[in-house]
């Protein structure tokens, strides 16, 4: 069991609606005083690499707000991942609204710290350019990275606009030129959707990311692409990225670039649970715009999402704490 001080407020005891917005009503712990924290929460208020339509910084103050909803004891296992391990909500990363090159920066150098207190970190964002400098912190750490990508576009982009290398279409290009992601153990599940040419299929065909368009994903089904997903990262350290947007519209009408005919939330729900056992080493969950869905469903089913990832992360935990 863990300490209370780390336990999660229950809609039991202070009703839902009430108290300060934390992710999943766990404690808030700044980072400085976070001795102990297995799993930290954080927020990435920020999209300075957002092309057409912004809002992505809002994202982790709506997801909070929503992550109320979430209660302690997943219905399946009948376990609680705040019983597993000691997590908290680490606050909000610093940002430069207005700089981009300086954004990633900070980011990085606080993801540096976070780690150095061997904290795995589960990220809100935020557009999809903020995973580049939390990977960049992470494979210090780690060395290369294998990644399990949910999303509708592949990120792969080399540059916008003339010859901009950082947007939130092009983190993944430069994680791999970084050396800082093994393409050869990155899997990109839910493509779909009109693009501008083939130019990021072609860079990630290239590089030898497993590339799975919507319509294999139908094919195959959720078990098959899962085990494929699986045995791309196999046992390595491992990332896993869920841009909100991978949802059909239907369910996340709140993100910058929306694509029709993509997973129902049931179906996302389903494959993050087969990431059990996997070596997962950080993750986050991104994308969310809270201008184009101020109802906040859009927000209530990206923190669920979170919530999924969570509990595969505390299993682990309390797996390796347990020496089994």
């Amino acid at each position: 069991m863990t300490e209370d001080k780390f336990d999660a407020v229950s809609g039991m005891d202070v009703p839902r609606f009430a108290g300060i917005a934390t992710f999943m009503r766990l404690p808030h712990v700044m980072l400085d005083e976070a001795e102990g924290v297995d799993i930290g929460l954080i927020g990435i208020p920020w999209d300075g690499g957002t092309t057409n339509r912004p809002g992505p910084r809002h994202g982790p103050r709506q997801m909070r707000d929503q992550s109320s909803m979430i209660r302690r004891v997943h219905h399946l296992t009948g376990k609680s991942p705040f019983d597993q391990a000691r997590i908290a909500d680490l606050g909000d990363c610093p940002v430069n609204p207005i700089d981009v090159i300086d954004a990633l920066a900070r980011i990085e150098q606080h993801y540096h710290k976070l780690l150095d207190k061997n904290i795995i970190p589960l990220s809100a964002g935020g557009d999809h350019l903020c995973s580049l400098p939390v990977l960049r912190a992470l494979a210090k750490k780690h060395g290369p990275l294998g990644m399990i990508h949910f999303d509708a576009h592949s990120d792969l982009w080399d540059n916008y606009f003339g010859g901009f290398k950082f947007t939130h279409g092009t983190p993944f290009a430069r994680a791999i030129e970084e050396k800082i992601l093994d393409p050869g153990r990155v899997v990109q599940i839910g493509l779909r959707g009109s693009v501008y040419d083939m130019e990021d299929r072609e860079f990630g065909e290239k590089q030898g990311v497993r590339m799975i368009n919507i319509e294999e994903f139908h094919r195959l089904g959720i078990e098959e692409t899962m085990a494929i997903a699986r045995s791309i990262v196999d046992d390595q350290k491992t990332y896993v990225s869920f841009d909100i947007d991978c949802l059909d519209p239907a369910f996340a009408p709140g993100t910058g670039t929306p694509e029709i005919g993509g997973f129902t939330n049931r179906e996302a729900l389903y494959m993050l649970r087969k990431l059990h056992g996997l070596n997962i080493v950080g993750a986050d969950v991104v994308e969310v715009s809270p201008p184009f869905d101020p109802s906040g469903y859009t927000a209530l089913n990206a923190v669920t999402m979170m919530f999924e990832i969570l509990c595969v992360m505390a299993e682990n935990i309390e797996t390796a704490q347990s020496g089994k």
